[in-house]
């Protein structure tokens, strides 16, 4: 369901694109031509996404032994850099135009701002479903932003007939890239962390040891790693010390630690290493008296 989405956003995207590149070149508006120049750079990443979405379908094999889930991730942080680099240029235009101003045909503008505002919209209505998907919140939240530039461009042209100020052209397509940058931080900053295998979002290590502990059994956790294999699927690798006992057990203890942390903090991918307690403890080890003080 998502490609098909992603497929038809494409389809609307080039439309719109011709539309105002037509309607900015008529009406000699910066505006229209920056939020054609923005949505150009829309078709790569529709198109990167939706080859993410393709390849985070396809199962693991014995080249990928995770599979193809972060095809997303990687298609959201590729957009991003897209995104900072068409901000960049947009507002390179804008500063051309201060430089430089020209007359701007308010008619223009409202008309293919209205025709731009039911495109984006449209689109981003339709994506609100899938905004979990870090992939699809991407281009989400662009068009999100898309739709507000289009209510601010149509603003401004109402204000630009009644008024004649020159400058208002320009001024809306400043906001424009701003808020192009805005909306890309957020998705920069947690690509990033998923491709670089950083903590995921809202998880402390030390709350999930302390978990590991309060099953019956465990006398002492440490070389806890905690990642995300891409779409909200995280996982964990650990070592555990328990006491000398039959393989039966040991087991059992095995299954609480995985139904407590996928129950606690939805962590569904769990590998834990078994070791033998009362070693000496090495740095780095996660001990129970200062873990279970902690509040």
């Amino acid at each position: 369901m998502s490609r098909g989405l992603l497929f038809g956003a494409m389809a609307s995207t080039l439309i719109l694109i011709a539309l105002e590149i037509a309607g900015g070149t008529l009406g000699h508006s910066i505006a229209l031509i920056s939020d054609a120049v923005h949505n150009l750079a829309d078709v790569p990443m529709l198109f990167i996404s939706w080859l993410a979405a393709r390849l985070a379908e396809r199962p693991a094999d014995s080249h990928r032994t995770f599979g193809y889930r972060r095809a997303g991730v990687l298609g959201a942080f590729t957009n991003g850099v897209l995104l900072v680099l068409v901000a960049g240029g947009l507002l390179y235009e804008v500063y051309q135009r201060f430089l430089h101003p020209a007359v701007v045909g308010a008619g223009w503008m409202i008309g293919v701002s209205l025709v731009a505002l039911a495109v984006n919209g449209g689109i981003t209505l339709a994506l609100v479903r899938g905004r979990r998907d870090l992939n699809l919140r991407s281009i989400y939240i662009h068009n999100l932003g898309d739709s507000l530039s289009n209510i601010g461009v149509l603003i401004g042209a109402v204000i630009l007939h009644f008024t004649g100020a020159a400058w208002i052209d320009p001024a809306i397509a400043a906001v424009i890239g701003l808020l192009v940058l805005w909306s890309t931080i957020g998705i920069l900053r947690e690509s990033g962390n998923i491709l670089l295998e950083g903590l995921p979002e809202g998880l402390e290590v030390e709350r999930v040891a302390r978990s590991i502990l309060r099953v019956p059994g465990v006398r002492e956790v440490h070389d806890i790693h905690i990642w995300t294999l891409g779409n909200n699927v995280h996982a964990l690798s650990c070592h555990v010390r328990v006491p000398d006992m039959h393989m039966d057990e040991s087991e059992k203890i095995v299954t609480s630690i995985c139904k407590q942390l996928d129950s606690e903090f939805h962590i569904s991918h769990i590998t834990v290493q078994l070791e033998r307690a009362g070693l000496p403890p090495d740095a780095g080890y996660f001990m129970p008296e200062p873990l279970e003080t902690a509040k």
